[in-house]
């Protein structure tokens, strides 16, 4: 037999065939296939996260992160708010985006704040479409 970890031998009576691990790798729980013993790997955990990121338009040039982060707050747990900045004057270009915790924290943001009047302005919310 061969282990396919490293490719060292395992005889056929031994009690590491017996208990299906590898004699190179002890620790190692192997399985076999067709002669060769094959490493198994415990599954990792997946972390699932369903954060929604929102499209923020219609912004005050002087609106700040931190006024968005406040009122976006309000809907439920903001994980990111970004500016979008022009690159040569570091003016804001009028847009955001909100990154929300949940996606039912996200439908509550926009029905809260869709034409929400800020600093004279009609906030635009929406889903942000995913980029190309």
């Amino acid at each position: 037999m061969i282990c396919a970890f490293e490719l060292c031998t395992i005889e056929r009576n031994s009690q590491e065939l017996n208990n299906r691990i590898c004699g190179h790798h002890r620790r190692q729980l192997c399985y076999r296939v067709d002669g060769f013993f094959i490493p198994a790997k415990a599954p990792e955990k997946a972390v699932v996260t369903m954060e929604t990121r929102l499209y923020v338009g219609n912004l005050s040039k002087s609106t700040t992160q931190e006024e968005l982060n406040t009122l976006f707050a309000q809907a439920g747990t903001v994980t990111a708010a970004e500016v979008v900045k022009d690159r040569r004057s570091d003016e804001s270009r009028g847009f955001a985006f909100i990154t929300m915790s949940m996606e039912s924290e996200a439908d509550k943001a926009i029905s809260m704040f869709d034409t929400y009047s800020l600093s004279d302005h009609a906030l635009k919310v929406s889903m942000a479409k995913p980029r190309n």
